[in-house]
């Protein structure tokens, strides 16, 4: 039995851009994708890190692990108002509460296209004219539309769907989804509760839906539009007196048809059940029947459901069981053979592969190699399997071998510089680091790249081995920063601006007999208001013993909000 679920998205497209600006995308990732990815995974926005204040627990790095740091000081006070947060509160509460539309040029004038719940409130619609809107609205935050950027969500969202809930999937219009869960719903604890689940993963998201499930397309398009339910649940054979209610355009008829029906006073779906088929044609056209038949299931409204990207894979199945490192690697080659023809037929490269080798014993061998930039070089490849040929246990023997590529990307061929000047061609350096992140690990190869942020543990991050980081500052940073500042104790020290004589750290004395400073260090206010009065006093001293450290004291020596004036250690000169 066919069970058609209607998902539609009735804010899609201003939810949409208010999560892109909650969530912006990564450094070098475009913020309006117009497709998506080759396999593409749509997933919960990241957590948002709620940071502690630098100055609250100074014996604890607040750092999180991944990066996504706001604008440091330097540049936050060099902004506008308008882009850093106001901490009165009623301002930026204010802010946020304005009406939004969106607007996209349709013949000689600009059309509203989308409207928030505030707008519509205000009598703002979709179709409206964007100088009509301004005119009934003064404060209206007025955006372009990206009809592409909303596409491309869609599709995302649909290939997700694909995956995970139902093989048949497919977009239905500018606003919406079709799913067929004829045969999956009982896997999700029946149709209800597969409706509360959804809506709970796309408020999750930041989306508002409404879902209504029915026998037809038709029939679960119309309801999750104009039903005016969250969810609405339709059984078997209901389809007719479900709709007879609502208005034509439920039916999702052609303009010209509505304004025919508002002449004959149809307003009705119901009007139209006791009109003879050849009347109705007549004045409404053709479509109108056929939409009403594929409403009520008198006709078929098949949907092409979207294809997920198959994973490209190579089998062997094994005449006789084989245990030796040279008969695996060989087995490797030819594997490596055909999925790199195959990946050569789509124009894609290898970033991820995953070999699984079957054992007599019903066991399964599983071993993954990476790659630093997207491949279908053989050679490198057979390299870095070699590198992990000893990790596989054949035990009895292994009957099969299957090798697939589970991360994939676009390769196409790469222009190279002739070099008619006779300067040096640069070597890639990424099967150097396939091989190294073969032997050491993955996590053991990385660059520095820098953060815009004043405080220290924050202007730092980890970064791909092959990324290429900003430039560094010109700032004097030692060349090892401690991961936690530590405390130090027994400090002699004139205020408010003189540099330790004296301290011990780590069980030492050491006497200074140099130093510079104070370089003021405050608190990233936009982050907390608790750090509103942070104040880190930075110092470059010399012991006598010839080691350079790179300390600080919290507070300024004459403000309490600024600090306690204790010490720490956060850094060793080379």
């Amino acid at each position: 039995m066919i069970r058609v679920a209607s998902l539609f998205l009735p804010q899609l497209a201003i939810e949409r851009l208010r999560r892109a600006e909650r969530h912006p995308p990564r450094s070098g990732a475009s913020p309006e994708a117009a497709r998506p990815a080759p396999r593409p995974v749509l997933r919960p926005p990241a957590a948002r890190f709620d940071l502690p204040p630098c100055d609250d627990q100074p014996g604890v790095c607040p750092v999180p692990r991944g990066g996504g740091w706001r604008p440091g000081a330097r540049w936050a006070r060099a902004a506008s108002e308008a882009a850093a947060p106001d901490w009165r509160g009623a301002d930026a509460g204010a802010a946020r509460a304005r009406p939004m539309i969106l607007v996209a040029r349709t013949g000689q004038r600009d059309t509203v296209t989308a409207a928030c719940p505030a707008a519509l409130d205000l009598g703002i619609a979709p179709g409206m004219a964007a100088a009509h809107a301004r005119a009934l609205v003064a404060d209206l935050d007025v955006r372009d539309a990206n009809r592409d950027a909303d596409r491309a969500w869609l599709d995302r969202l649909a290939l997700h769907a694909a995956r995970h809930w139902t093989p048949s999937a497919a977009v239905a219009g500018e606003d919406g989804l079709w799913l067929d869960i004829g045969g999956t719903a009982h896997l999700f604890g029946g149709e209800a509760r597969f409706s509360a689940r959804l809506c709970r993963f796309l408020a999750r998201l930041g989306f508002t839906a409404r879902i209504a499930v029915a026998g037809t397309p038709g029939a679960a398009h119309a309801l999750a539009r104009f039903g005016g339910a969250p969810i609405r649940l339709l059984s078997a054979g209901e389809e007719a007196e479900a709709l007879a209610p609502l208005p034509l355009a439920a039916l999702r008829l052609a303009p010209g048809a509505l304004a025919a029906a508002r002449r004959f006073g149809l307003e009705r779906v119901g009007d139209l059940y006791p009109m003879p088929r050849g009347p109705l044609a007549r004045r409404l056209g053709r479509g109108a029947v056929e939409r009403l038949d594929q409403a009520r299931g008198f006709a078929p409204e098949p949907f092409a459901p979207v294809v997920p990207f198959e994973t490209p894979e190579a089998r062997r199945q094994l005449l006789e069981p084989i245990g030796t490192a040279e008969a695996i690697g060989a087995v490797i080659d030819d594997l490596l053979r055909d999925l790199l023809a195959e990946l050569e037929r789509q124009g894609l490269g290898l970033r991820l592969a995953l070999l699984r080798c079957a054992t007599l014993d019903r066991g399964e061998q599983r071993v993954t190699i990476g790659a630093a930039r997207a491949t279908r070089d053989a050679a490198h490849l057979r390299r870095l399997f070699g590198l992990r040929i000893d990790r596989i246990e054949p035990g009895l023997g292994i009957e099969a071998m299957m090798l697939a590529a589970l991360e994939v990307e676009p390769l196409a061929p790469a222009m190279i510089d002739a070099a008619l000047d006779g300067r040096a061609q640069g070597r890639d350096l990424a099967p150097l680091v396939d091989q190294l992140a073969g032997r050491a690990g993955e996590a053991a190869l990385f660059r520095l790249a820098s953060v815009e942020s004043d405080v220290p543990e924050r202007a730092v991050a980890r970064a791909a081995p092959l990324a290429s980081p900003p430039g560094w500052p010109a700032w004097p940073r030692p060349v090892r920063i401690l991961s936690r500042p530590e405390p130090l104790q027994g400090v002699m020290a004139l205020l408010p601006d003189h540099p330790p004589r004296r301290f011990a750290w780590r069980g030492r004395t050491y006497r200074i007999v140099a130093g510079d400073g104070p370089e003021r260090i405050h608190g990233e206010w936009w982050r907390r208001p608790r750090e509103m009065w942070a104040v880190r006093d930075y110092f470059r001293v010399e012991a006598d013993t010839g080691e350079r450290f790179w300390l600080f004291r919290r507070g300024d020596g004459l403000d309490e909000q600024s600090g306690d004036l204790s010490w720490f250690m956060h850094g060793v000169f080379g």
